[in-house]
């Protein structure tokens, strides 16, 4: 249950332009902008940063963006992240097995080798204080431009903000995952 009250209505024509774009991105308005509501100024910057995110952050191959921002989620616990995270994988054609794994990246052998330093990236970055060597800084140097890394690590650090902004305020999963297809499970009896 979210620990402040969840503005119903818009007031102003920054909350209708918020509700406006919200039901455009998902279907409804979102327990983050109405909780956000109660704050013109969290509400603003929050929605400036994400269209700069949307208009601007394209150097990182999407799928490696995802990823950062899915294992960033499951670091955290949010549970909102998490499902939407989910649903955003499986809606953008990331396959549903590979989805799942992400917890477990590790022992899978879903991931390459380039999706692993992605998912080591930000385990080590969300754990307190930072697991970051210079070892593997110089392994993502290898393997991504500048550019590339510092827009990594500004998905690592967006899905920090939008993870504990939820979590703090005690916003919990509005059911994005349960749209997702799930492929029916090879030999299951009815």
């Amino acid at each position: 249950m979210a620990h402040v009250t969840l503005v119903s209505q818009p007031k102003g024509l920054l909350q209708r332009y918020a509700w406006r774009y919200t039901r455009k991105m998902f279907g409804h308005v979102v327990e983050p902008v109405q909780a956000a509501a109660h704050h013109d100024g969290v509400l603003m910057s929050s929605g400036a940063l994400e269209t700069v995110v949307d208009k601007r952050w394209r150097v990182l191959e999407p799928g490696l963006a995802w990823l950062a921002q899915h294992a960033t989620s499951l670091a955290i616990g949010c549970s909102w992240c998490v499902d939407y995270g989910y649903f955003e994988g499986v809606r953008t054609g990331i396959p549903i097995e590979k989805v799942r794994d992400v917890p477990r990246w590790r022992d899978s052998d879903r991931f390459d080798d380039r999706e692993r330093l992605v998912l080591e990236y930000a385990e080590a970055i969300n754990t307190t204080p930072s697991a970051m060597t210079d070892d593997l800084a110089a392994r993502l140097r290898r393997t991504f431009s500048e550019k590339e890394f510092v827009e990594l690590a500004g998905w690592v650090a967006l899905e920090n903000m939008r993870s504990r902004f939820n979590a703090g305020l005690g916003l919990r999963s509005e059911g994005f995952s349960d749209k997702c297809e799930v492929p029916a499970f090879v030999g299951a009896t009815g």
